[in-house]
């Protein structure tokens, strides 16, 4: 008899063995379960512009060059008036909000007040580009942290009223990008513009056999609105 109660005694501590076994695999499966339901389901690779070598970052790393083409094309996205700068402007304040951060949307809402005031808006065509051959360089971005950068664009602007150019502009912007990934649906690059880090600059291109952008405040016309000093180039 005593064999047989041995016999039981161990079948059934094996039992217990394998239902602790059991319970913590269930454990193990539901905190593995836990973190797969908290894990990103989407997330933004920034690649380098040149894949023809190979690149190793980190995945929340943004390329200073992504930077830059951010600002680019929301800013000339922004400033484009094909029609009647009277709709056009506050239509693309409202149309690339995701793209802007509160403070910046207000910038802009009060910029657009002001040359509404000043009658620089109805029926004006906008467009704004790259000064050829200033565009981008690695000294143009600035990181201030792994969330926060300066951008610096030389763009020229022309504005056209009944087909007639009545201003062009080269100014040097200094933008400020942060990162705001809240929003993936209607802002899949995750970052922001918060408009201006220091005031434009005015610049003039010199005749083509000198490379560099001087500054001049006397070129072309003068914005108002954005014009506020000069600096070297640099």
């Amino acid at each position: 008899m005593s064999r047989f109660r041995h016999a039981l005694a161990s079948r059934d501590s094996h039992i217990w063995s394998l239902r602790g076994i059991i319970l913590i695999l269930a454990i193990a499966c539901g905190g593995l379960w836990y973190g797969w339901q908290n894990a990103p389901r989407h997330l933004t690779i920034y690649n380098p512009p040149d894949l023809r070598s190979g690149s190793t970052r980190k995945w929340w790393v943004v390329p200073p060059a992504s930077v830059y083409s951010f600002a680019f094309y929301i800013w000339q996205e922004v400033n484009r008036w094909p029609s009647n700068g009277l709709t056009n402007y506050q239509n693309n304040i409202v149309e690339y909000a995701p793209y802007l951060t509160p403070h910046c949307q207000r910038f802009l809402k009060t910029d657009y007040k002001a040359r509404k005031d000043r009658n620089e808006l109805k029926d004006r065509v906008r467009g704004m580009y790259e000064i050829p051959g200033r565009g981008y360089q690695p000294k143009d971005v600035t990181i201030l942290d792994r969330n926060n950068w300066v951008v610096r664009l030389n763009l020229e602007i022309n504005e056209y009223l009944d087909a007639t150019r009545v201003r062009q502009l080269f100014i040097r912007y200094h933008l400020r990008v942060v990162r705001a990934d809240v929003d993936p649906q209607r802002n899949p690059w995750g970052l922001q513009l918060d408009c201006f880090a220091s005031p434009p600059v005015q610049l003039t291109v010199p005749s083509s056999d000198k490379s560099e952008i001087r500054k001049d405040s006397r070129a072309g016309g003068r914005d108002d609105t954005l014009f506020q000093s000069t600096e070297n180039d640099s």
